[in-house]
């Protein structure tokens, strides 16, 4: 009773163009939140969405909290949950995804304290709440992951080339993930899926080695010309960037627009129309700050 844990996760940006439901990419914009063992459960709410969240055990970082307790073998009364949140609902960068590895996290914390949290245990334990892999392995193990479903859940790290950084434009606008998929296509033509596949191998060897390659390794047919209606301010702001020579494109399912690139040149990156520009760098891994 009163053992306390806080962590600190980041956002996250999916497909990163090509790598539909595969590439994942951990953003310097982090969340923290602390969580307490106590009688009964309690929430201590600011920042955004916190008039929209619930106030009970419903909570997403408390949900995936004692879930995780319980597969570590512990069991609490309550949890007390303290949180100022700063990522914004429903933008496509992970919001969810953050919320969820922010409970299982401190939970690894309560229950184990002292000892580094096992990425791939974690990934196993969050997946049945998101069912994204990629948003999921990116605020876990930080920088940039492949994500993939074999026997369950798997990820793996990307190197990641120490110049690249990323510019993210924001909108009031939300889009949910569920209408999203659903202005997907049940099937493609076969000559989008190889251009996307190409385009996919050669976003791995951008990201670590050849960053003037981004611009064309993050080129996509595959989903987001399928949902330039929903958000088509963001999918302007997508192909004026790509003009002026900058690997945008829609961050997971939107709206907001990222852009990745050698810092020096997303010093450039100009200010758009009802949209709020964000210099970001790639973040780390979840972290159990305090406990």
């Amino acid at each position: 009773m009163g053992r306390a844990v806080t962590v600190d996760v980041a956002a996250s940006s999916a497909n990163l163009g090509p790598g539909f439901d595969a590439f994942g990419l951990a953003l310097d914009w982090r969340d923290e939140m602390t969580l307490t063992v106590a009688d009964e459960s309690s929430f201590d709410l600011t920042g955004v969405g916190a008039d929209t969240v619930p106030r009970n055990d419903d909570h997403l970082v408390v949900r995936a909290a004692r879930t995780t307790l319980a597969a570590l073998g512990a069991e609490v009364p309550g949890l007390a949950l303290r949180a100022h949140n700063t990522i914004p609902h429903g933008s496509g960068l992970g919001s969810s995804a953050a919320a969820i590895v922010a409970g299982a996290a401190a939970a690894w914390g309560l229950a184990r304290p002292g000892e580094d949290p096992d990425p791939e245990w974690l990934l196993q334990q969050t997946f049945a709440y998101e069912g994204h892999g990629d948003n999921l392995a990116a605020s876990i193990r930080g920088g940039a992951v492949l994500a993939w479903n074999g026997e369950g859940p798997r990820s793996a790290a990307l190197e990641v080339h120490p110049e690249v950084a990323a510019v993210a434009y924001t909108t009031e606008l939300s889009v949910a993930t569920k209408s999203a998929r659903g202005a997907l296509p049940g099937t493609v033509p076969h000559g989008d899926a190889t251009m996307n596949l190409g385009r996919a191998a050669l976003l791995v060897h951008a990201l670590a080695r050849r960053p003037d390659l981004l611009l064309d390794a993050t080129h996509d047919v595959l989903h987001q010309p399928y949902r330039a209606e929903m958000m088509p301010d963001s999918w302007n702001l997508v192909q004026e960037l790509r003009t002026r020579g900058l690997a945008a494109f829609i961050s997971g399912a939107g709206p907001t627009v990222v852009a990745l690139g050698e810092r020096d040149a997303l010093v450039d990156a100009p200010e758009a129309a009802g949209f709020t520009r964000h210099a970001l760098e790639i973040a780390g891994e979840a972290r159990v700050v305090s406990a």
